[in-house]
């Protein structure tokens, strides 16, 4: 039986995090529309899910989030090839200071 006195940390408390992924979530969103735009079926299908879970996400789950927006920049292949850099840049900074901010909390016991 679980503790109930034990809770998770809910996004909003976690200011800093949660302030990253809603900024992870805008340039998400406008990379999605853009994807659209122009008909990348491939891009736009992959990055579908991904605005919603960054703004929703519990703090376990918004890391595999962040990886996975990640992985639109393979070496080999890359959502760089296909969009602007005006559009992909902001999502990939905003995306590795999320992971950043995340991994500090972890590091710190969080």
């Amino acid at each position: 039986m679980p503790d109930r006195g034990a809770r998770a940390t809910a996004r909003h408390e976690l200011g800093g995090i949660d302030e990253a992924a809603l900024d992870a979530a805008r340039h998400a969103d406008r990379l999605l529309a853009a994807a659209r735009e122009v008909g990348l079926t491939r891009w736009t299908a992959f990055l579908e899910p991904i605005p919603d879970h960054l703004r929703d996400d519990p703090l376990p789950a918004l890391r595999a989030t962040a990886l996975r927006a990640r992985a639109a920049y393979g070496p080999k292949d890359s959502i760089r090839e296909s969009l602007p850099d005006e559009l992909t840049l902001p999502l990939l900074e905003s995306i590795d200071g999320l992971l950043r901010l995340i991994a500090r909390r972890q590091h710190h016991g969080g």
